[in-house]
């Protein structure tokens, strides 16, 4: 295959992983990883690699140039945990960098985009239990506003110019590859470090809170697939809803004493509590599975399996 991809923000928790994927498939040489800074060495060592701001149009524009880039994907972003922390900070990167890629497909430097939302998206006032693809939106964090902002530019350029961009709406991601990023779900990717560390976790949720999870693997599948669908299939340009399985900090508990029968969790709620209380408990997202043949494959116990062998491994290496 001879498409050339620019991934931005390759050094963080999904853009990390999606950057091995990605040069399985089309080869070291085709697939290009950027980030503001030399932080994951492995990544930055291990293929084409760019130090690149992504507030920095004539750094993106060069490097397109200097690769022969065809497809973007856009994963820099200040989360929402973070960005209640640095408000102005984040509304600067998650808005600024989405205008350049828009403007650079625009200006046919680049043919397509990819661009990741997120649950965050939805409020307060969003239906909590299978919220649909088109419903309420009143985010109530900077990272939401940005990405509901973000939606509302993507189908806009769609629709005026021709631009191919393409949207997941990710719910709550875990992995043993990387370190959380300052996310609210990140308690579901701390849990499996602590349980094996020190058999016990205080988690920063209540035990019943419900949240929209997915394993690594199948969030970088959906990526996958939603790109190489043809533009036909793609029938929403601001963002798809995706969904894999919910459950809530007491369900994972049960799941990992399974293997740790010992383990303990105990209950401290922070101000990320009023951040998960304002988003779904669970996703409708059968215009994903309709359009473009979108299937989660890992459910809880599948995930914990993976999650605990891998950092077992991980730690003894």
């Amino acid at each position: 295959m001879s498409e050339k991809i620019l991934i931005i923000g390759a050094c963080g928790q999904i853009g990390s992983e999606l950057t091995y994927k990605l040069r399985e498939i089309y080869g070291n040489q085709n697939v290009i990883a950027s980030d503001i800074n030399y932080n994951n060495l492995e990544l930055v060592n291990s293929g084409t690699f760019e130090i690149i701001d992504a507030m920095d149009y004539a750094s993106l524009k060069i490097c397109c140039e200097k690769h022969n880039i065809d497809t973007i994907y856009l994963m820099a972003a200040i989360l929402s945990a973070t960005g209640e922390k640095y408000p102005m900070k984040a509304w600067d990167l998650n808005m600024q960098s989405l205008f350049h890629v828009l403007n650079l497909a625009k200006a046919k430097a680049v043919k397509k985009i990819f661009w990741p939302s997120s649950i965050a998206v939805f409020g307060p006032t969003t239906p909590k239990q299978d919220t649909p693809q088109r419903t309420v939106m009143e985010p109530t964090t900077v990272y939401g506003i940005t990405k509901q902002v973000g939606e509302r530019w993507c189908e806009y350029y769609h629709e005026k110019y021709d631009v191919d961009v393409r949207s997941l709406r990710y719910p709550g991601l875990i992995s043993w590859k990387t370190l959380p990023g300052g996310g609210t779900t990140d308690y579901a990717v701390e849990i499996y470090h602590e349980a094996l560390k020190t058999n016990s976790y205080e988690c920063f949720l209540s035990e019943d809170t419900e949240l929209p999870m997915m394993y690594m693997d199948d969030a970088i599948d959906a990526t996958i697939k939603l790109m190489t669908a043809n533009p036909e299939q793609v029938k929403i340009r601001s963002s798809y809803n995706l969904s894999g399985i919910s459950f809530t900090p007491k369900q994972i508990a049960n799941s990992i004493r399974k293997q740790l029968p010992e383990f303990k969790i105990t209950y401290k709620p922070d101000f990320r509590q009023n951040i998960a209380n304002s988003w779904p408990s669970s996703i409708n997202d059968s215009n994903a599975r309709e359009d473009w043949n979108w299937k989660h494959n890992f459910d809880l116990d599948n995930i914990t399996n993976q999650m605990l062998s891998n950092l077992k491994s991980k730690r003894t290496d």
